[in-house]
């Protein structure tokens, strides 16, 4: 049985190749029932033909109903043809992957082959990155993707998968564990390559795709209604066959991978660890360093190479990771590629797009940045920014207590302070009782916190506001959000609330979501952009005869398909805001500087060391408007908050 030694392996194996072929038999025995139906009122409209031919049906009634079969039957013969070219033609769905060809990773694909040659199985079409901790075989037989895919080489089957393999592994596993986690993935191409179970996965893709199409942008009134009709069939064929096709897809693994087990088992074990521990690392470095940048209109260039400083970090300071960084000495998988640095610029772009949305290619507001710039060009930057923010938004409460009281506010020369910051922020808290009171006055800030005047000009990702009547809606849109959260405060008899630090939250609130969806719209007109560039080349292509080289392949849907985070709260944002006008202050008039911590993301430094106390002192600040233990730290580190910080 396919070369593999041992009795359990050979039973284990064989069971699940009897199982994935039995449930891909029932998947087709669903199209096939679909296709009788199709066909019936077409029988029925033969047998009354016959039976008039032969004398048997004869008369007016059985005239009459031969006439209205036969048009029955033609339309649903008209409406079954349509449906079925639609689940032909349709696009499946692809994994946004880098595609590698074999010219870029000779090494890589030599290593796969022999896997595959060792476990007697067909070698994968294709190799394609993807900035995720996982490994599978995607089919991409579809001519859509077919025309987009990089060839493996001469010898390579078409109807053979393609080999998705997540790019962190690439970088922090050596070349020997990379091959034992692949074991099981490349074994899935011999239960693949069977002719059951490859016209399955074709009809249950192919259905996925026909649900999708009445979503399909530029239809008209006409053929967007069939494509509901469409639509509607496909989905009740695709719940149809949803059982089956799952249990067809364990059966399928379950094969893989006691066909795998005769290939590194030992090694395989040990590598597994390293999957957690690559997955725990790349999601740190991701939502922790990563997404500071990409708010900023960064992309790290090196996520990859990033992720193997991350867990050597780790590796530090937890004792249960203790002795993975030994294995650095070890081949890393990476020197398989002929060039990594330009694949891991390629991964970490698409890794920009998944999560959070951003250009499918660099440009003046979407620039990549070098891990060793980073202390620069993304935290002080973002510090800065968000100091810059913070004071827009303090001018426009100032504006508001100016036309309420007629007076100067805050008694604290206006300027961008640390002093005065923590003036406003030190009030007495109230109790949720008094807050319902303060939430009128509370609205009256928030309104007039949306007219301040834009006196300060940041470069930010979400600087220029271009549709004034869409972001007052959206402003007074999360003002009411946020007069709904204060009211749900106070609803919480233990909890108090400082009253300036809810008006200065909510209008935080209000003005990143106005540059957000400034942000988006950018990036919107800028896909369609894309999107009809890429449609006029494919056109070209077809009329030159050639097919334009692709090196990202995904779908045309809206991005980020994955976002790492959700929505932050008012509050939340207000700590971070005033973190950084703190870190701001650090910097300008004490001896600190921005630096970058692979765990934790923008870390400001104090003789070389992280100040971690930072964060519960802000806290204090703005949920209990207690100023003292910020300003105990701000006397022990020499911190002059009366200075004027410097902002972009």
């Amino acid at each position: 049985m396919y070369g593999v030694s041992g009795t359990g392996s050979v039973v284990g194996e064989e069971w699940g190749a009897r199982a994935a072929r039995s449930r891909a038999l029932a998947v087709l025995r669903v199209r096939g029932r679909a296709l009788g139906l199709a066909v019936l009122p077409a029988a029925v409209a033969v047998v009354l033909y016959a039976g008039g031919v032969t004398g048997h049906f004869t008369g007016s009634g059985w005239d009459a109903a031969r006439w209205v079969v036969t048009v029955l039957a033609v339309l649903v013969l008209l409406a079954a043809t349509a449906v079925a070219l639609v689940v032909a033609r349709a696009r499946p769905a692809a994994t946004p992957t880098v595609e590698l060809s074999e010219t870029a990773a000779p090494d890589l694909y030599r290593l796969v082959r022999d896997l595959a040659d060792r476990l007697d199985v067909p070698a994968p079409a294709a190799i394609a990155l993807t900035p995720d901790c996982d490994s599978w075989l995607e089919d991409r037989t579809h001519r859509a993707h077919r025309a987009l895919r990089t060839p493996g080489g001469e010898g390579e089957g078409e109807g053979a998968p393609v080999l998705v393999i997540g790019s962190p592994f690439l970088w922090w596993m050596r070349v020997g564990e990379l091959r034992a986690v692949l074991a099981p993935v490349v074994a899935g191409t011999g239960p693949a390559a069977h002719p059951d179970i490859a016209a399955a996965r074709r009809f249950v893709r192919g259905l996925d795709a026909a649900v999708a199409v009445p979503g399909t942008p530029g239809l008209d009134p006409v053929r967007r209604l069939g494509a509901h009709g469409v639509g509607q069939v496909a989905r009740v064929l695709l719940r149809a066959c949803r059982g089956h096709a799952a249990e067809m897809e364990r059966g399928v693994a379950a094969a893989g991978s006691e066909r795998a087990q005769a290939v590194d088992y030992g090694v395989r074990i040990v590598a597994q660890e390293q999957v957690g521990l690559a997955y725990a690392g790349w999601d740190r470095l991701l939502t922790r360093v990563a997404l500071p940048a990409w708010r900023m209109g960064r992309w790290p260039a090196k996520l990859d190479a990033g992720v193997v400083s991350a867990l050597t970090e780790l590796s530090r300071r937890d004792r249960l990771a203790d002795g993975f960084s030994s294995r650095l000495g070890e081949r890393p998988a990476c020197d398989l590629l002929e060039e990594p640095g330009a694949v891991d610029e390629a991964t970490s772009l698409l890794a920009a797009r998944l999560f959070h949305g951003g250009p499918a290619e660099a440009g003046p507001d979407w620039s990549p940045v070098e891990w060793s710039q980073y202390p620069e060009e993304v935290v002080d930057r973002k510090w800065r920014t968000d100091a810059a923010r913070l004071h827009q938004v303090l001018d426009g409460l100032g504006l508001a207590a100016s036309a309420a009281g007629g007076g100067g506010g805050e008694g604290v020369a206006d300027g961008p302070t640390l002093t005065r910051v923590i003036a406003h922020l030190s009030t007495e808290p109230t109790k949720p009782a008094d807050a319902a009171s303060d939430a009128d006055a509370s609205g009256a800030v928030l309104e007039a916190a949306q007219m301040a005047p834009q006196e300060r000009a940041f470069p930010t990702d979400d600087a220029h506001i271009t549709d004034a009547a869409t972001d007052a809606d959206l402003a007074t849109a999360t003002a009411t959000d946020a007069d709904a959260d204060l009211g749900i405060d106070a609803e919480d008899d233990e909890e108090a609330v400082n009253p300036a630090a809810e008006a200065l939250a909510g209008a935080l609130s209000v003005l990143l979501a106005r540059e957000e969806a400034a942000r988006e719209a950018r990036v919107a007109a800028g896909a369609l952009t894309a999107e009809a560039a890429a449609r006029s080349a494919e056109k070209d292509g077809r009329h030159s005869g050639s097919t334009p080289p692709v090196v990202v392949s995904g779908p045309d849907g809206p991005l980020p398909l994955f976002p790492l985070q959700p929505p932050r709260s008012g509050r939340d944002l207000l700590a971070d805001h005033v973190t950084a006008m703190v870190c701001c202050a650090a910097v300008d008039t004490a001896e600190a500087t921005p630096g970058l911590d692979w765990l934790d993301g923008p870390a400001l430094l104090v003789g070389g060391e992280r100040a971690a106390d930072l964060g519960p002192r802000v806290l204090a600040l703005v949920e209990d408007g207690d100023p003292e233990p910020l300003r105990v730290w701000l006397a022990r580190t020499g911190v002059r908050p009366e200075k004027p910080v410097r902002l972009v």
